[in-house]
């Protein structure tokens, strides 16, 4: 006896109930979400007849279980399963960021219908094909596959090559793909014979290379293996696809994922890609399935089937969506080598390192003598360690990026961003840097000088800065005709050794600020660090009270740069975020936002020749140069989506801090005094 069928999926304004019955499909912790239009329910005998179905999870072994549930209970079964852009990680690492959802069957049991059949089948408009035509460039432009954890790796054939893909013995697709195991025989045999000049790439799953997992193709025939080069490695497809004159595939996804690289597929069984008239087939179609588009196909499949979330917000979204974090991911995972060293980091900060190097295997030690040579290396800030001089090892410098926490640095707390320098460090003006060299030589077209007028706008209106500490409001005195804002600093801080050659100490800007600004109220805002105790005192600070109009200590940043007239500053990032509100500032040293034209600067770099917009100053500084986390996924984000976090995190308030680091805190204070 079979479970009733479905005939129509609800719509998303209904409310329903589905149950739920065995334990591997409850335990995906994506799957709420991804079902926001329903309720899961465990359901006893008697509530199973307010569910409107039953969940399985595809043609699995536990699907019986479902099954036979739903024919005690008259219910329909609905077939869930990964989703064709699934996620980052593989299997239980990452859950599942898109599923199919099918009441009349699944995607790959070419033995009946399922609803990717009907949804290709259907007629599209125009709007639709060429919604699916730029979803094609959207998925080939990111580099996007099913997972997208591996790295690309260069074809081990020079030239074209016939690409062949196994896939691993027992696939369900397979034999419901009306395929088996002579399946791949036959399908090595025609792509020798059909392409007699070109030598064959067999792509091999890794895990039948690792001896997990068996294959189909236990030994090749001399006569094949003269032509025939096996590829094990677990590399990502793009670039397999991309060179690949032909393709040749039974039922895996890789044979899709030719299609939207417009490469030739060839099927030898009943995937639900074949059938439609794209694809070269050994076996007949279905009568279901008739002539379609490419972009029938794409819409059908990625658009309209799937089920999407993103996984910043955990809400459903469109694929465009999630196309987009996912080769942002991509982008940025493959930017280092596999293996990165990492050089004397503290326990807190090691697994920031690891998240801000997602991608590579960071391995950390804690002397120079311990880095091999040629390595990739990260350190903090300016570290210059004694290091093997051939091969060198190749730096990458790391810092706290411009939108960083709410909270200190040296209240460890984590931060939403990090600058990752492979040339210098950004406040080291004695050299260059990427974020030099970027603002220097990059072209900003109208897009991202857009992106950058947002961003701007949208920190001036939440009154966002670095930090985010402080309470409370300041008011300029009324009386007063021009308020010049002093920022102090920690002076020992790295920017001013490097980025500051004339005036070098707090009450020597003071003094400075008072010379070019006789009349003016002097404000002068002691650095958070200093005020904390975390950091000592300048040489000469305590005097700052007979230099300055008024010191302010606990009013936060963005409420003094709302009312002051003009900055001052050595090389602190407030003038860089008294430049996004359209303040004037005054430099005394050589910080990154100097020397471009927007800053009175006391001194000149050369290497500095452009002049920028700020804008253009955004886009490189915030945008471009450095690296965000979410603190939500610890996946790399956007500095929009940091943007969002940020203001989330302020209104919770900076979170308490545990004991641990209110010792260390107590200790960095004693000895930094």
């Amino acid at each position: 006896m079979h479970p009733v069928k479905s005939t129509q999926l609800p719509s998303s304004a209904s409310t329903l109930f589905l149950a739920i019955v065995t334990a591997g499909i409850g335990r995906v912790s994506t799957l709420s979400s991804l079902l926001d239009d329903a309720q899961l329910v465990r359901p006893s005998g008697k509530q199973a007849r307010d569910c409107r179905a039953v969940l399985a999870w595809g043609r699995k072994p536990s699907a019986r279980i479902a099954e036979a549930f739903a024919t005690r209970h008259g219910l329909p079964v609905w077939c869930v399963e990964d989703g064709f852009l699934r996620s980052v990680g593989l299997g239980n690492q990452d859950p599942p960021l898109s599923i199919v959802l099918d009441d009349q069957g699944i995607y790959y049991d070419a033995s009946g219908p399922s609803r990717i059949e009907a949804l290709i089948a259907r007629q599209h408009s125009e709007d639709e094909r060429r919604r699916a035509a730029a979803l094609r460039q959207r998925w080939c432009a990111g580099r996007l596959s099913k997972y997208n954890h591996a790295r690309e790796a260069a074809p081990p054939l020079e030239g074209p090559y016939v690409l062949v893909v196994d896939q691993t013995f027992g696939d369900a697709s397979i034999r419901y793909g009306a395929a088996d195991a002579t399946s791949f025989a036959r399908m090595l045999e025609a792509a020798l014979d059909e392409h007699p000049q070109l030598p064959v790439l067999l792509k091999v799953h890794p895990d039948v290379v690792a001896g997990r997992k068996r294959g189909h193709f236990d030994a090749l025939t001399p006569g094949q293996a003269a032509r025939v080069h096996v590829l094990g490695s677990d590399a990502h497809p793009c670039n397999l696809l991309e060179a690949a004159h032909a393709v040749y595939t039974v039922t895996s996804q890789m044979g899709f994922e030719a299609l939207l690289w417009s490469r030739p597929v060839r099927c030898f069984g009943m995937p639900f890609y074949a059938g439609w008239g794209l694809t070269t087939d050994e076996l007949p179609a279905p009568g279901r399935r008739h002539p379609a588009t490419l972009d029938d196909l794409v819409h059908g499949a990625l658009i309209e089937y799937p089920r999407y979330i993103d996984p910043e917000t955990l809400r459903r979204c469109e694929p465009e969506r999630l196309m987009d974090w996912m080769a942002l991911q991509r982008r940025m995972r493959g930017r280092f080598p596999p293996r990165v060293h990492a050089l004397a980091f503290s326990r807190w900060k090691k697994p920031i390192v690891r998240a801000f190097f997602s991608g590579s295997d960071v391995h950390f030690v804690r002397k120079p003598a311990q880095v091999p040579g040629g390595s990739t290396l990260a350190v903090w800030g300016r570290k210059e360690p004694a290091l093997p001089a051939s091969p060198a090892p190749s730096l990458v410098r790391l810092e706290d990026g411009f939108l960083r926490s709410v909270g200190l640095g040296a209240d460890l707390v984590r931060p939403l961003s990090w600058v990752m320098d492979r040339t210098g460090m950004y406040y080291d003006a004695t050299r260059p840097s990427d974020l030099e060299t970027l603002l220097q030589t990059a072209t900003f077209d109208g897009a991202m000088l857009e992106r950058a007028r947002a961003l701007r706008e949208r920190i001036v209106g939440a009154g966002l800065t670095k930090y985010n500490v402080g309470a409370g409001s300041w008011r300029r005195p009324s009386a007063a005709r021009k308020v010049v804002l002093v920022p102090g600093q920690v002076e020992s801080d790295a920017s001013i050794a490097y980025g500051a050659p004339g005036v070098r100490t707090n009450i020597d800007l003071l003094r400075a600020a008072r010379r070019a600004a006789p009349d003016a109220y002097l404000v002068y805002k002691p650095h958070p660090d200093v005020v904390a105790g975390l950091r000592k005192q300048g040489q000469g600070e305590s005097e700052a009270a007979q230099l300055c109009d008024e010191i302010v200590i606990d009013a936060p940043m963005h409420a003094l740069l709302a009312e002051v007239d003009e900055l001052h500053v050595l090389t602190s990032l407030a003038g860089f975020e008294a430049l996004l509100r359209g303040k004037p500032v005054r430099c005394q040293g050589l910080p990154f936002y100097a020397g471009w034209g927007l800053t009175t600067d006391a001194h000149r770099c050369e290497r500095r020749t452009r002049r920028l917009t700020l804008d253009e100053l955004v886009a490189g500084a915030l945008i471009l140069y450095p690296t965000y986390v979410s603190r939500i996924t610890g996946a790399f984000t956007t500095p929009e989506r940091a943007l969002d976090e940020l203001l989330a995190w302020r209104e919770q308030g900076p979170s308490t801090m545990p004991l641990w680091r209110k010792l260390l805190r107590a200790v960095l204070s004693l000895r930094k005094r």
